[in-house]
């Protein structure tokens, strides 16, 4: 698939994203079987925060993947385009400086962070290598970037169970649990028609980043991504 094949793509994607805000975490716990927090978790220590380094973390949606980078002591900065994500954030984390960016034209100046890092959000930027350009643009030279985003497992068995599961059960689960059901039929079409690891890889270094390299996590359902600012 590619994505041309997206037909069922939501034309305002951030409304998409308000609609779902209330129970989005919620969701995801229940749709990854509760992998979700080991993900954030291996993000975190990919980026390696040090205290006092500025953290961009796009695509925050409420927070929950940038709270983690404070209790290290660095500054983060949760960043979003759904308004009704960064509202439910707000409640729920108040000290942390929730910020409405788009990620093709991020309100940041060049160089301002130590490291940058987007989970589960790459796929829904209109122009994912514009976007990773953009992440080059505020990251200072020698910063870390960390994609952590769903990919292609790696065992031929696995990998047809996976796709089975994306096209047909998640969007069950996700009727029970979620908001706003129909969303979950796009981004289980959008997974599965998102490049594999080397692909993902090849964009990143297209986009300027050098040293790039990746891992897999739960047997290549997500990867991790990582790269270094030129």
């Amino acid at each position: 698939m590619t994505r041309a094949d997206l037909g069922k793509q939501p034309t305002d994607v951030a409304a998409m994203f308000d609609q779902v805000a209330q129970r989005y975490d919620l969701t995801n716990d229940v749709l990854s079987m509760g992998q979700d927090r080991r993900w954030r978790a291996a993000v975190v220590r990919s980026v390696a925060p040090r205290p006092g380094e500025r953290v961009l973390d796009l695509a925050a949606g409420t927070g929950t993947s940038s709270r983690p980078f404070t209790q290290v002591g660095a500054h983060v900065v949760p960043c979003d385009f759904s308004l009704g994500m960064l509202g439910v954030g707000k409640h729920r984390w108040p000290d942390l400086p929730f910020v409405a960016g788009d990620g093709l034209r991020l309100p940041f100046t060049a160089d301002a962070f130590d490291a940058v890092t987007i989970s589960f959000g790459l796929r829904n930027l209109h122009d994912p290598d514009a976007g990773l350009a953009e992440l080059a643009r505020v990251t200072r030279p020698g910063g870390r970037l960390v994609v952590c985003e769903f990919s292609h497992p790696t065992w031929s068995p696995w990998r047809t169970a996976y796709v089975e599961y994306l096209m047909r059960a998640l969007p069950g689960v996700a009727r029970r649990v979620s908001s706003n059901p129909e969303a979950y039929v796009y981004l289980a079409e959008s997974i599965r028609a998102w490049p594999d690891q080397p692909g993902l890889a090849q964009r990143i270094a297209s986009a300027g980043w050098e040293q790039v390299a990746w891992r897999n996590l739960s047997g290549g359902i997500v990867a991790l991504h990582r790269a270094v600012a030129a």
